[in-house]
């Protein structure tokens, strides 16, 4: 569904990404883990067409997209829910999920908010109340639903449990699992690894801009250099 290929991409003279490949199958959830500044969030902002990709090759649906528009890029179907949940906080919850919908036609834009309040319920009781006055896990929440209002194929998240309580990560992990419930494919970067490597069929390990490990999430979980690397143990 997705494969990126020797991909180079960064900010400044020297790429962040030095040469990534990496793939994701229709629906799966594929995890991305590595240290601070390893190149992780940059990836998915290579992939959602964020920063310029120097080098290398991104397809979706066989479709080459290195070189298209951010926006096109939504409207294939690519979502990309960035870290920090960016909500719009002096804007009520309904407004921060009308404004994911700002690809759709206006006549569809109740049905699809519809839909949201389905999946997550507490949102449309919240609808109303501004974005700041959310709890932390509330406010992912609605980070999340509004990325689904464009009715996605593929979502990428990027720290979704950041700055969340211990007891808020569950709720997190239960999000995840039902995107994928519901047909959308996953792409994980999180800080917890443990949490990112749980949830995901297949993991990917970055350092300092190239994947140094790959396989099944299982596997690299057990992994002795992992496990002291990341997992602590």
């Amino acid at each position: 569904m997705l494969e990126l290929t020797e991909v180079q991409a960064g900010y400044g003279p020297a790429p962040a990404l030095r040469g990534v490949s990496l793939s994701v199958k229709e629906g799966e959830i594929v995890t991305l883990i590595g240290s601070n500044g390893a190149g992780k969030s940059t990836t998915l902002r290579a992939i959602s067409r964020l920063i310029p990709v120097r080098a290398g090759t991104i397809r979706f649906r066989g479709e080459l997209i290195s070189n298209a528009s951010s926006h096109l890029v939504v409207r294939r179907g690519l979502v990309h829910i960035p870290e920090g949940r960016r909500l719009f906080a002096d804007m009520t919850v309904r407004e921060n999920l009308l404004l994911g919908g700002y690809t759709c036609r206006r006549s569809e834009l109740d049905a699809r908010l519809a839909r949201v309040y389905e999946w997550f319920p507490v949102l449309g009781e919240r609808e109303r109340q501004l974005a700041s006055s959310l709890s932390g896990g509330e406010q992912q929440m609605v980070a999340i639903a509004r990325g689904l209002m464009i009715q996605p194929t593929f979502v990428m998240l990027d720290e979704p449990s950041l700055g969340l309580a211990p007891k808020l990560v569950g709720q997190v992990a239960e999000m995840i699992r039902s995107i994928r419930a519901h047909g959308i494919t996953v792409m994980l970067v999180e800080q917890n690894a443990r949490l990112a490597l749980e949830l995901a069929d297949r993991a990917y390990v970055l350092q300092t801009g190239r994947i140094a490990l790959e396989g099944p999430s299982r596997e690299v979980l057990n992994n002795p250099e992992v496990r002291a690397a990341y997992l602590g143990l």
